[in-house]
Protein backbone atom coordinates (compact mmCIF):
# COMPACT_ATOMS: atom_id res chain seq x y z
CA UNK A 1 0.00 0.00 0.00
CA UNK A 2 2.66 2.77 0.93
CA UNK A 3 4.87 1.33 -1.71
CA UNK A 4 1.76 1.88 -4.41
CA UNK A 5 1.13 5.70 -2.94
CA UNK A 6 5.19 6.38 -3.95
CA UNK A 7 5.02 4.78 -7.17
CA UNK A 8 1.89 7.05 -7.89
CA UNK A 9 3.36 10.32 -6.53
CA UNK A 10 6.89 8.97 -8.25
CA UNK A 11 4.44 9.06 -11.38
CA UNK A 12 2.65 12.62 -10.94
CA UNK A 13 6.07 13.63 -10.53
CA UNK A 14 7.74 12.71 -13.47
CA UNK A 15 4.61 14.58 -15.40
CA UNK A 16 4.95 17.69 -13.33
CA UNK A 17 8.90 17.73 -14.99
CA UNK A 18 7.99 16.42 -18.66
CA UNK A 19 8.71 19.34 -20.99
CA UNK A 20 5.70 19.11 -23.28
CA UNK A 21 3.80 21.27 -25.87
CA UNK A 22 1.71 22.46 -23.05
CA UNK A 23 4.64 23.56 -20.47
CA UNK A 24 6.32 25.81 -23.22
CA UNK A 25 2.31 27.17 -25.13
CA UNK A 26 1.91 28.08 -21.16
CA UNK A 27 5.28 29.97 -20.63
CA UNK A 28 5.06 31.86 -23.66
CA UNK A 29 1.93 32.82 -22.94
CA UNK A 30 2.65 34.05 -19.49
CA UNK A 31 5.97 35.89 -20.32
CA UNK A 32 4.12 38.02 -22.88
CA UNK A 33 1.34 38.94 -20.02
CA UNK A 34 3.80 39.30 -17.63
CA UNK A 35 6.34 41.35 -20.30
CA UNK A 36 3.61 43.34 -21.29
CA UNK A 37 1.91 43.86 -18.00
CA UNK A 38 5.25 45.19 -16.98
CA UNK A 39 6.06 47.98 -19.43
CA UNK A 40 2.13 49.08 -18.80
CA UNK A 41 3.29 49.14 -14.86
CA UNK A 42 -0.18 47.28 -14.41
CA UNK A 43 -0.41 45.07 -11.46
CA UNK A 44 -3.29 43.24 -12.06
CA UNK A 45 -2.01 41.92 -15.39
CA UNK A 46 1.26 40.73 -13.71
CA UNK A 47 -0.91 38.77 -11.26
CA UNK A 48 -2.80 36.97 -14.16
CA UNK A 49 1.07 35.90 -15.47
CA UNK A 50 1.51 34.39 -12.25
CA UNK A 51 -1.47 32.06 -12.21
CA UNK A 52 -1.04 31.34 -15.96
CA UNK A 53 2.65 30.37 -15.25
CA UNK A 54 3.43 26.28 -15.18
CA UNK A 55 6.46 26.49 -13.69
CA UNK A 56 5.36 25.23 -9.92
CA UNK A 57 4.84 21.93 -11.48
CA UNK A 58 8.80 21.41 -12.38
CA UNK A 59 9.41 22.57 -8.59
CA UNK A 60 7.79 20.20 -7.47
CA UNK A 61 8.72 17.42 -9.27
CA UNK A 62 12.50 18.85 -7.97
CA UNK A 63 11.65 18.85 -4.33
CA UNK A 64 10.10 15.06 -4.59
CA UNK A 65 13.25 14.23 -6.85
CA UNK A 66 16.07 15.49 -3.95
CA UNK A 67 13.83 13.95 -1.16
CA UNK A 68 14.04 10.39 -2.77
CA UNK A 69 17.42 10.49 -4.57
CA UNK A 70 16.15 10.26 -7.82
CA UNK A 71 18.79 12.18 -9.90
CA UNK A 72 17.33 11.59 -13.57
CA UNK A 73 13.66 13.41 -12.48
CA UNK A 74 15.64 15.93 -10.79
CA UNK A 75 17.68 16.68 -13.75
CA UNK A 76 14.60 16.40 -16.10
CA UNK A 77 12.26 18.94 -14.02
CA UNK A 78 15.40 21.32 -13.14
CA UNK A 79 15.92 21.13 -17.93
CA UNK A 80 11.73 21.98 -18.14
CA UNK A 81 12.58 25.01 -15.29
CA UNK A 82 16.02 26.45 -17.29
CA UNK A 83 13.91 26.11 -20.64
CA UNK A 84 11.15 27.80 -19.38
CA UNK A 85 13.62 30.85 -18.04
CA UNK A 86 15.74 30.84 -21.27
CA UNK A 87 12.12 31.12 -23.47
CA UNK A 88 10.77 33.90 -21.01
CA UNK A 89 14.44 35.90 -21.24
CA UNK A 90 14.15 35.97 -24.83
CA UNK A 91 10.48 36.77 -25.34
CA UNK A 92 10.77 39.51 -22.65
CA UNK A 93 13.85 41.16 -24.29
CA UNK A 94 11.91 40.65 -27.78
CA UNK A 95 9.21 42.40 -26.61
CA UNK A 96 11.57 45.44 -25.16
CA UNK A 97 13.40 45.84 -28.48
CA UNK A 98 10.12 46.01 -30.58
CA UNK A 99 8.34 48.55 -28.24
CA UNK A 100 9.30 52.09 -27.90
CA UNK A 101 8.82 52.14 -24.21
CA UNK A 102 12.23 52.60 -22.31
CA UNK A 103 11.19 53.73 -19.16
CA UNK A 104 10.62 51.28 -16.51
CA UNK A 105 7.50 51.51 -14.42
CA UNK A 106 7.30 50.68 -10.18
CA UNK A 107 6.34 46.78 -11.18
CA UNK A 108 9.72 46.84 -12.73
CA UNK A 109 12.37 48.26 -10.57
CA UNK A 110 10.80 46.64 -7.13
CA UNK A 111 12.04 43.22 -8.42
CA UNK A 112 15.37 44.44 -7.92
CA UNK A 113 15.65 45.13 -4.63
CA UNK A 114 14.51 41.62 -2.77
CA UNK A 115 15.35 40.92 0.56
CA UNK A 116 14.63 38.50 3.65
CA UNK A 117 10.57 39.36 3.34
CA UNK A 118 10.92 38.09 -0.55
CA UNK A 119 12.26 34.61 0.82
CA UNK A 120 10.04 34.39 3.86
CA UNK A 121 7.34 34.38 1.27
CA UNK A 122 8.93 31.93 -0.87
CA UNK A 123 9.61 29.34 1.72
CA UNK A 124 5.78 29.47 2.75
CA UNK A 125 4.87 29.40 -0.51
CA UNK A 126 6.85 26.40 -1.51
CA UNK A 127 5.33 24.49 1.12
CA UNK A 128 1.75 25.32 0.47
CA UNK A 129 2.58 24.08 -3.31
CA UNK A 130 3.54 20.89 -1.98
CA UNK A 131 0.68 20.59 0.71
CA UNK A 132 -1.69 21.49 -2.37
CA UNK A 133 -0.19 18.66 -3.94
CA UNK A 134 -0.48 15.42 -1.23
CA UNK A 135 -3.86 16.93 -0.25
CA UNK A 136 -6.52 16.74 -3.10
CA UNK A 137 -8.93 18.66 -1.28
CA UNK A 138 -6.70 21.83 -0.91
CA UNK A 139 -5.97 21.83 -4.50
CA UNK A 140 -8.15 25.45 -4.36
CA UNK A 141 -5.11 27.29 -3.18
CA UNK A 142 -3.12 26.64 -5.93
CA UNK A 143 -4.12 29.77 -7.77
CA UNK A 144 -3.10 31.70 -4.40
CA UNK A 145 0.20 30.01 -4.40
CA UNK A 146 1.11 30.81 -8.09
CA UNK A 147 0.35 34.87 -7.15
CA UNK A 148 2.98 33.99 -4.39
CA UNK A 149 5.75 32.29 -5.71
CA UNK A 150 6.02 34.91 -8.70
CA UNK A 151 8.56 33.43 -10.70
CA UNK A 152 8.08 34.55 -14.05
CA UNK A 153 7.73 38.24 -13.23
CA UNK A 154 11.71 38.49 -12.13
CA UNK A 155 12.44 36.84 -14.94
CA UNK A 156 10.80 39.00 -17.44
CA UNK A 157 12.08 41.92 -15.68
CA UNK A 158 15.78 40.38 -16.04
CA UNK A 159 14.98 40.46 -19.90
CA UNK A 160 13.98 43.75 -19.91
CA UNK A 161 16.62 45.27 -18.35
CA UNK A 162 19.05 43.25 -20.26
CA UNK A 163 17.40 44.94 -23.54
CA UNK A 164 17.98 48.08 -22.08
CA UNK A 165 21.73 47.10 -20.70
CA UNK A 166 20.83 47.82 -17.09
CA UNK A 167 22.95 45.31 -16.01
CA UNK A 168 23.02 46.08 -12.04
CA UNK A 169 19.25 46.31 -12.02
CA UNK A 170 19.18 42.87 -13.98
CA UNK A 171 21.15 41.20 -11.71
CA UNK A 172 18.95 42.28 -8.75
CA UNK A 173 16.08 40.81 -10.88
CA UNK A 174 17.60 37.79 -11.02
CA UNK A 175 18.68 37.44 -7.32
CA UNK A 176 14.81 37.99 -6.51
CA UNK A 177 14.35 34.83 -8.91
CA UNK A 178 17.00 32.41 -7.23
CA UNK A 179 15.35 33.64 -3.90
CA UNK A 180 11.98 32.65 -5.12
CA UNK A 181 13.16 29.21 -6.90
CA UNK A 182 15.47 28.05 -3.78
CA UNK A 183 12.49 29.45 -1.42
CA UNK A 184 10.26 27.06 -2.88
CA UNK A 185 12.02 24.09 -3.27
CA UNK A 186 13.34 24.69 0.76
CA UNK A 187 9.87 24.85 1.65
CA UNK A 188 8.87 22.18 -0.60
CA UNK A 189 11.56 19.96 0.44
CA UNK A 190 10.47 20.15 4.66
CA UNK A 191 6.50 19.81 3.92
CA UNK A 192 7.37 16.82 2.05
CA UNK A 193 9.39 15.33 4.68
CA UNK A 194 7.08 16.32 7.36
CA UNK A 195 3.81 14.87 5.50
CA UNK A 196 5.09 12.22 3.71
CA UNK A 197 6.60 9.18 6.16
CA UNK A 198 7.39 7.08 3.27
CA UNK A 199 9.62 10.10 1.89
CA UNK A 200 11.05 10.60 5.27
CA UNK A 201 12.19 7.20 5.58
CA UNK A 202 14.06 7.42 1.99
CA UNK A 203 15.61 10.66 3.38
CA UNK A 204 17.55 8.82 5.88
CA UNK A 205 18.46 5.76 4.08
CA UNK A 206 19.91 7.19 0.58
CA UNK A 207 23.02 9.20 1.40
CA UNK A 208 22.23 10.83 -1.90
CA UNK A 209 18.93 12.53 -1.06
CA UNK A 210 20.87 13.41 2.02
CA UNK A 211 23.28 15.31 0.02
CA UNK A 212 20.51 17.07 -1.76
CA UNK A 213 18.63 18.41 0.80
CA UNK A 214 21.76 19.87 2.33
CA UNK A 215 23.09 21.32 -0.89
CA UNK A 216 19.61 22.97 -1.65
CA UNK A 217 19.51 24.72 1.84
CA UNK A 218 23.38 25.14 1.63
CA UNK A 219 22.22 27.50 -1.31
CA UNK A 220 19.51 28.90 0.36
CA UNK A 221 21.70 30.18 3.61
CA UNK A 222 24.07 32.03 0.92
CA UNK A 223 21.52 34.02 -0.16
CA UNK A 224 20.86 35.21 3.42
CA UNK A 225 24.05 37.54 3.26
CA UNK A 226 22.57 40.06 0.04
CA UNK A 227 19.11 39.61 1.51
CA UNK A 228 20.04 40.71 4.89
CA UNK A 229 21.76 43.59 3.55
CA UNK A 230 18.85 44.50 1.70
CA UNK A 231 16.47 43.98 4.56
CA UNK A 232 18.05 46.06 6.66
CA UNK A 233 18.30 49.06 4.09
CA UNK A 234 14.35 48.41 3.62
CA UNK A 235 14.47 49.12 7.91
CA UNK A 236 16.83 52.25 7.60
CA UNK A 237 14.60 53.47 4.78
CA UNK A 238 11.38 53.16 6.62
CA UNK A 239 12.69 55.13 9.91
CA UNK A 240 13.47 57.39 7.77
CA UNK A 241 10.32 57.74 6.28
CA UNK A 242 9.02 57.51 9.38
CA UNK A 243 11.31 60.43 10.41
CA UNK A 244 10.60 63.22 7.31
CA UNK A 245 6.87 62.53 8.11
CA UNK A 246 7.27 63.21 11.70
CA UNK A 247 9.26 66.17 10.82
CA UNK A 248 6.64 67.44 8.11
CA UNK A 249 3.82 67.00 10.69
CA UNK A 250 5.93 69.07 13.17
CA UNK A 251 6.25 71.97 10.80
CA UNK A 252 2.36 71.82 9.16
CA UNK A 253 1.76 72.48 12.83
CA UNK A 254 4.11 75.25 13.17
CA UNK A 255 1.96 76.77 10.26
CA UNK A 256 -1.11 76.50 11.62
CA UNK A 257 -0.13 77.83 15.29
CA UNK A 258 -0.05 81.39 16.33
CA UNK A 259 3.01 81.11 19.88
CA UNK A 260 5.59 79.19 17.51
CA UNK A 261 4.87 80.22 13.72
CA UNK A 262 6.67 79.26 10.81
CA UNK A 263 5.78 82.55 9.05
CA UNK A 264 2.07 83.44 9.39
CA UNK A 265 -0.71 83.43 6.80
CA UNK A 266 0.92 83.10 2.64
CA UNK A 267 3.34 80.71 3.86
CA UNK A 268 2.77 76.86 2.31
CA UNK A 269 4.77 73.80 2.71
CA UNK A 270 5.48 72.94 -0.63
CA UNK A 271 8.17 70.46 -0.56
CA UNK A 272 10.40 68.46 1.82
CA UNK A 273 13.79 66.34 1.91
CA UNK A 274 15.74 65.37 4.09
CA UNK A 275 19.48 64.77 2.97
CA UNK A 276 20.52 62.04 5.15
CA UNK A 277 24.71 61.69 4.17
CA UNK A 278 25.32 65.13 5.69
CA UNK A 279 26.08 65.56 9.13
CA UNK A 280 24.36 66.72 10.70
CA UNK A 281 20.94 66.13 8.09
CA UNK A 282 19.49 68.60 6.88
CA UNK A 283 16.13 69.48 6.34
CA UNK A 284 15.34 71.18 3.01
CA UNK A 285 12.05 73.05 2.62
CA UNK A 286 10.46 74.39 -0.30
CA UNK A 287 7.87 77.28 0.79
CA UNK A 288 5.38 79.03 -1.35
CA UNK A 289 4.93 83.13 0.16
CA UNK A 290 3.24 85.85 -0.39
CA UNK A 291 5.73 88.11 1.75
CA UNK A 292 9.19 87.80 0.59
CA UNK A 293 10.87 88.92 4.01
CA UNK A 294 9.06 85.42 5.52
CA UNK A 295 9.87 82.95 7.33
CA UNK A 296 12.31 85.22 8.89
CA UNK A 297 15.52 83.82 10.39
CA UNK A 298 14.61 84.43 13.77
CA UNK A 299 11.58 82.10 12.39
CA UNK A 300 13.41 79.30 11.05
CA UNK A 301 15.99 79.01 14.00
CA UNK A 302 13.12 78.75 16.38
CA UNK A 303 11.34 75.95 13.97
CA UNK A 304 14.83 74.60 13.81
CA UNK A 305 15.59 74.58 17.84
CA UNK A 306 12.11 72.87 18.60
CA UNK A 307 12.72 70.15 15.90
CA UNK A 308 16.15 68.89 17.07
CA UNK A 309 13.93 68.71 20.70
CA UNK A 310 11.84 66.61 19.64
CA UNK A 311 14.06 64.35 17.79
CA UNK A 312 17.16 61.95 18.86
CA UNK A 313 19.27 64.08 16.46
CA UNK A 314 20.18 67.26 15.46
CA UNK A 315 19.37 68.46 11.75
CA UNK A 316 20.14 71.86 10.06
CA UNK A 317 16.93 73.47 8.54
CA UNK A 318 17.38 74.87 5.18
CA UNK A 319 14.33 76.90 4.03
CA UNK A 320 14.00 78.13 -0.27
CA UNK A 321 11.91 80.54 -0.81
CA UNK A 322 9.63 81.27 -3.65
CA UNK A 323 7.22 84.01 -3.78
CA UNK A 324 4.22 83.76 -5.74
CA UNK A 325 1.75 86.54 -6.00
CA UNK A 326 -2.23 85.25 -5.91
CA UNK A 327 -5.26 87.21 -8.43
CA UNK A 328 -7.98 88.97 -6.77
CA UNK A 329 -10.42 86.50 -5.00
CA UNK A 330 -13.43 85.55 -7.37
CA UNK A 331 -16.77 83.90 -6.56
CA UNK A 332 -16.88 79.60 -6.40
CA UNK A 333 -18.22 78.38 -9.49
CA UNK A 334 -21.33 76.62 -9.37
CA UNK A 335 -21.34 72.76 -9.01
CA UNK A 336 -24.25 70.77 -11.82
CA UNK A 337 -25.39 67.82 -12.66
CA UNK A 338 -24.78 64.45 -10.79
CA UNK A 339 -20.88 64.54 -12.03
CA UNK A 340 -20.26 67.41 -10.03
CA UNK A 341 -19.75 69.36 -13.49
CA UNK A 342 -18.33 73.48 -12.43
CA UNK A 343 -20.39 76.23 -14.56
CA UNK A 344 -19.21 79.95 -14.12
CA UNK A 345 -21.83 81.88 -11.73
CA UNK A 346 -24.16 84.25 -13.41
CA UNK A 347 -22.89 87.65 -13.08
CA UNK A 348 -24.91 90.85 -12.57
CA UNK A 349 -25.62 93.15 -15.18
CA UNK A 350 -23.61 96.32 -14.28
CA UNK A 351 -24.22 100.04 -14.91
CA UNK A 352 -22.39 102.00 -17.55
CA UNK A 353 -22.64 105.63 -15.35
CA UNK A 354 -19.69 104.35 -13.36
CA UNK A 355 -17.34 103.56 -15.96
CA UNK A 356 -18.55 106.65 -17.96
CA UNK A 357 -17.34 109.15 -14.67
CA UNK A 358 -14.47 107.38 -14.26
CA UNK A 359 -13.87 107.92 -18.30
CA UNK A 360 -14.93 111.79 -17.09
CA UNK A 361 -13.07 112.19 -14.35
CA UNK A 362 -9.80 110.46 -16.44
CA UNK A 363 -10.05 112.99 -18.68
CA UNK A 364 -10.42 115.93 -16.26
CA UNK A 365 -7.42 114.47 -14.70
CA UNK A 366 -5.04 114.98 -17.68
CA UNK A 367 -6.48 118.16 -18.96
CA UNK A 368 -5.27 119.24 -15.53
CA UNK A 369 -2.32 117.85 -15.97
CA UNK A 370 -1.55 119.30 -19.62
CA UNK A 371 -2.40 122.64 -17.98
CA UNK A 372 0.33 122.16 -15.38
CA UNK A 373 2.91 121.57 -17.74
CA UNK A 374 1.53 124.73 -20.11
CA UNK A 375 1.84 126.90 -17.23
CA UNK A 376 5.13 125.88 -16.39
CA UNK A 377 6.52 126.22 -19.98
CA UNK A 378 5.66 129.98 -19.78
CA UNK A 379 7.22 130.21 -16.27
CA UNK A 380 10.25 129.12 -17.37
CA UNK A 381 10.42 130.97 -20.87
CA UNK A 382 9.62 134.15 -18.54
CA UNK A 383 12.31 133.60 -16.84
CA UNK A 384 15.19 133.33 -19.80
CA UNK A 385 13.56 136.66 -20.89
CA UNK A 386 13.93 138.24 -17.53
CA UNK A 387 17.50 137.16 -16.91
CA UNK A 388 17.90 138.12 -20.98
CA UNK A 389 17.22 141.78 -20.70
CA UNK A 390 18.93 142.11 -16.89
CA UNK A 391 22.27 140.82 -18.52
CA UNK A 392 22.65 142.50 -22.07
CA UNK A 393 25.57 140.65 -24.19
CA UNK A 394 28.70 142.16 -23.93
CA UNK A 395 30.28 143.97 -26.78
CA UNK A 396 33.76 143.77 -27.97
CA UNK A 397 35.77 146.71 -29.46
CA UNK A 398 38.79 146.78 -31.76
Amino acid sequence: MESTRLERMHKSSKEDANLDEVFVILTIGAGMIATLGLQANSAAVVIGAMVVAPWILPLRASAFAVLIGDLRLLMDALRTLFVGVVITILLSALLAAITPIHEMGSEVWKRTEPNLLDLGIALVAGGIAIYAKLRRDAVSSLAGTAIAVALVPPVCVMGLLLSNQKWDAAIGAGLLFATNLLGILSGGLVMMAWREPLVRQRLRESHLSAANFALTFGLTALLLIPLTNSFLNLVSKKQNERTRDEIQHTIESFLKRKTLTFGGEGVDLEKLDIAWDKNPPEIRLLVLVTNPELPSLKQVSAVQKEINKRQGLDYQLIVQRIVVIQGPQEKANLITGKEGGLIKAPTPERSLAPISETEQQLQKQNLEEAEQQEKLRNRNHQTINQTQENNPPLSISN
